[in-house]
């Protein structure tokens, strides 16, 4: 089985929109055929609690996230949670999206390299900088 991912809400942003450079969109379009599309509890909550510029994009993030996996939050994520605040001093809602790369053994596909490039044990790729 090949690397699976967890789309930070930001990449989705950036895919949505075609603001990946080529080669994050051609290969974040190869991740999703081969494996889907996973996304923490809290990017749902990020994506469509966001006032998109217009209905058309409003639709067109209701339509990724029913296509996506949504993981929820549970125990294993809430502990792995605390670990990560305590040690580290990241936002919550980054904190747990970071655990869910963690506790489930995915790829987090992010740009926010201040806080996800010094978690330990996290696979982390930033498509605009590391392909």
């Amino acid at each position: 089985m090949g690397t699976t991912y967890l789309i930070d809400t930001n990449s989705a942003i950036y895919y949505l929109n075609e603001l990946l450079p080529k080669k994050g969109m051609d290969f974040l379009e190869r991740a999703l055929n081969e494996s889907g599309s996973f996304l923490s509890v809290i990017s749902k909550i990020e994506l469509l609690g966001w006032q998109a510029p217009t209905v058309e994009a409003m639709e067109q993030i209701e339509s990724f996230v029913d296509d996506s996996i949504v993981l929820p939050l549970d125990d294993r994520i809430v502990g792995k949670t605390i670990e990560i605040r305590r040690s580290l001093k990241i936002k919550l809602p980054d904190a747990v999206i970071v655990s869910t790369a963690l506790v489930y053994d995915f790829t987090l596909l992010s740009r926010n390299d201040a806080d996800f490039r010094r978690v330990p044990g996290l696979k982390y790729l930033n498509l605009f900088s590391d392909l």
